[in-house]
């Protein structure tokens, strides 16, 4: 019986600004379907490695293995800059925290989601079109809404586009970075539900992070727990949270570190 294929393997990945560590000594393997949680506090390293395994930004060393669809796993780092966008747009999402970080806010909605279709081959206007209102529907946006800019739209509004424009394309593996944050408490309940539901119907892969715990008790299987750089306990997300064993990870749990 063949051994199962990790879809991310990342191995002894480290990120150093000049005498400044960013993150260091992390490893760990990411399986089809699982959500993967990174917490802790600000400035525990959790964005620059998020940074790192979605090529943002290059590592100082260590290596991130992605199982491709057509070559079978690849270093994302020996690939080309060229063959690194095109997995960006269609086979990975990246949803920031600042959703007008993520979507063009000068053309329509509909143009946002449309956009991703073309990067995959998508020509027939009237099939983007429809494509683009079910999806809008799928986020909860009022197809209404479809020629508006998201310029126009609420905070809420705009991360919900965000998503859709994001997982348009099904792709397999998504990151996400604080996708919650800066909403009221409402608009956070409302779009942890939809994020949840997508998720779990379309078998995504999810990296996400998050320093509330709350919604990596929602959303991850799987947690890492980061301070200083480094990962200083993981595991099945319930465990951790129910039972942390780490001195930081018992603070963090019992609120005494704020974010």
């Amino acid at each position: 019986m063949n051994r199962p294929t990790p879809l991310l393997s990342v191995q002894d990945l480290g990120k150093s600004y000049g005498p400044h560590l960013g993150c260091t000594d992390v490893s760990f393997d990411l399986w089809p379907g699982e959500v993967l949680g990174i917490v802790g506090e600000s400035g525990s390293g959790k964005t620059t490695l998020m940074n790192c395994l979605s090529a943002q930004i290059e590592p100082t060393c260590g290596k991130v293995i992605y199982d491709t669809r057509m070559d079978g796993a690849r270093d994302i780092f020996d690939m080309s800059e060229s063959e690194r966008r095109l997995l960006m747009r269609t086979d990975w999402g990246l949803v920031k925290q600042n959703p007008r970080d993520g979507l063009r806010l000068g053309v329509s909605a509909g143009a946002n989601v449309g956009e991703r279709l073309m990067a995959v081959g998508a020509r027939h206007y009237g099939d983007i079109r429809n494509v683009a209102n079910d999806w809008l529907k799928k986020v909860e946006i009022d197809v209404g809404r479809i020629d508006n800019p998201p310029s126009t739209f609420s905070g809420g509004m705009q991360q919900r586009l965000q998503i859709a424009r994001n997982l348009v394309t099904e792709p397999r593996l998504v990151f996400m970075d604080e996708p919650t944050g800066g909403l009221d408490v409402s608009v956070q309940a409302r779009l942890l539900d939809l994020l949840r539901g997508l998720v779990n119907r379309l078998g995504l892969s999810v990296v996400i992070v998050t320093h509330d715990l709350a919604v990596a008790r929602l959303l991850a299987h799987r947690l890492m727990v980061m301070k200083d750089g480094r990962v200083v306990e993981q595991g099945l997300t319930d465990q951790v949270l129910d039972d942390p064993q780490h001195a930081y990870t018992q603070l963090l749990v019992s609120s005494i570190l704020q974010p």
